[in-house]
């Protein structure tokens, strides 16, 4: 890509965090630390990757999009809305009583979900039904799924990859956010999911892991991911949870919990450096 196309992205992406901050604020809830370490992908898939249209969001002709840690539901949303699915400024009514953004994706409530999802481990499965009816009915879309590592503990997750694997789903692609926390703490001390490469290869997956915050290594994957045949493809993402807001960084307790009001001034006055910086460039 272009120095300036990877700074559109980079613009992007903190501005997605930018969301993510102001939704879980508003909602006094939500999961902002693997919705934070993930906003690159986020923002690379729908600005750059997906065939997508913001202003037909059930357009047969679309990828999908399958949010399998759909607690990260904050992340998403900042990312269609900042795409143009619905209004930014519907981000702060997150999980409110009267709002179409609630904790989880809905895909009957909000433009640009393909499909509800928040119990870990269904997420995966349905994108693999989803990529097994594309092939059997000839069509050429694709499909995408965010795992958190987390949610590799479910067996159900392992069904999946099988069956992507027997029916050479090469028209998949998963990607694994490998932030090494999830909400009891490191996943390597409460049921380690190591190693994921190798675990993701013995399933009969093509792998590649990369850095989770370098658009010019996000762009390689997904470029091998198409050109891969007969099995499926994983990318695993090496990223920082809470990643662009330095007390949340590589912190377990920001998993599941919102910043307060002062947690949110700094956090924001944080981000808003980041992206004046990159404005500059």
């Amino acid at each position: 890509m272009t120095s300036s196309e990877k700074k559109q992205l980079q613009i992007t992406a903190c501005k997605v965090r930018m969301g993510v901050i102001e939704s879980t604020h508003g909602a006094k809830a939500g999961h902002p630390g693997g919705s934070l370490s993930a906003a690159e992908i986020f923002t690379y898939l729908y600005f750059k990757e997906m065939n997508i249209d913001p202003a037909n969001p059930k357009w047969d002709g679309r990828d999908r999009f399958v949010l399998s840690k759909g607690h990260t539901a904050p992340g998403l949303y900042s990312a269609l809305a900042q795409r143009g699915f619905f209004p930014v400024e519907d981000l702060p009514t997150l999980r409110h009583i009267d709002s179409y953004l609630q904790g989880h994706p809905n895909m009957t409530m909000v433009p640009g979900v393909d499909m509800s999802t928040g119990s870990l481990g269904q997420g995966i499965s349905v994108a693999v039904g989803m990529a097994m009816a594309f092939k059997h009915t000839g069509k050429s879309n694709r499909v995408y799924s965010l795992l958190g590592d987390g949610e590799l503990e479910e067996g159900q997750v392992w069904e999946a990859c099988m069956a992507a694997a027997h029916y050479k789903l090469d028209n998949l692609c998963i990607v694994v956010d490998n932030n090494g926390l999830q909400i009891d703490g490191s996943v390597a001390d409460v049921m380690s999911p190591y190693p994921i490469v190798g675990k993701l290869e013995a399933f009969g997956f093509e792998v590649l892991q990369i850095d989770a915050h370098d658009f010019d290594a996000i762009e390689e994957a997904f470029n091998q991911a198409k050109k891969t045949e007969g099995k499926p493809f994983a990318i695993v993402i090496k990223s920082v949870k809470g990643k662009g807001v330095s007390y949340m960084e590589n912190e377990a307790g920001w998993h599941g919990k919102a910043p307060n009001d002062a947690e949110y001034e700094q956090a924001m006055n944080e981000l808003k450096s980041q992206l004046a910086e990159l404005e500059a460039m």
